[in-house]
């Protein structure tokens, strides 16, 4: 897990941030819609967002691999690639720094076996100019 950017705007103004995940070599997790029901899906949720407003999240283009425990081919991320967190500055921002965290759940699988599902926090600092 890399670190989110920081970002900076003003009251009103429409924020983009790259957060960069990168899974081991030999894994591959969930995509957030996987392909089959009892996987679980790679999710971003905001616990708190200060003065931003949004937060909703774009995720890449999953790939389909095919594994040995699975019929299926499943959609999944591997290596490194970017979530995208979108917000907007709320109009009665303070001006200053702040941060919204948020939590990133997991499940990380081998091309053998998934594993219990794991959640890591998130925090993408911002500046209200």
């Amino acid at each position: 897990m890399g670190e989110p950017q920081k970002v900076a705007g003003k009251r009103h103004a429409v924020l983009q941030v790259k957060i960069p995940v990168t899974v081991k070599e030999g894994y591959h997790v969930n995509s957030n819609q996987p392909s089959e029901e009892y996987l679980i899906p790679l999710k971003l949720t905001w616990t708190a967002m200060g003065a931003l407003e949004g937060g909703t999240v774009t995720y890449p283009k999953p790939a389909l691999e095919k594994y040995e425990f699975s019929e299926q081919p499943l959609s999944v991320y591997t290596g490194g690639f970017l979530l995208v967190a979108n917000f907007k500055v709320a109009a009665n921002a303070p001006a200053g720094p702040g941060a919204a965290t948020g939590k990133l759940r997991y499940q990380a699988c081998s091309n053998r076996a998934c594993y219990p599902p794991k959640t890591v926090d998130i925090t993408v600092s911002y500046q209200v100019q």
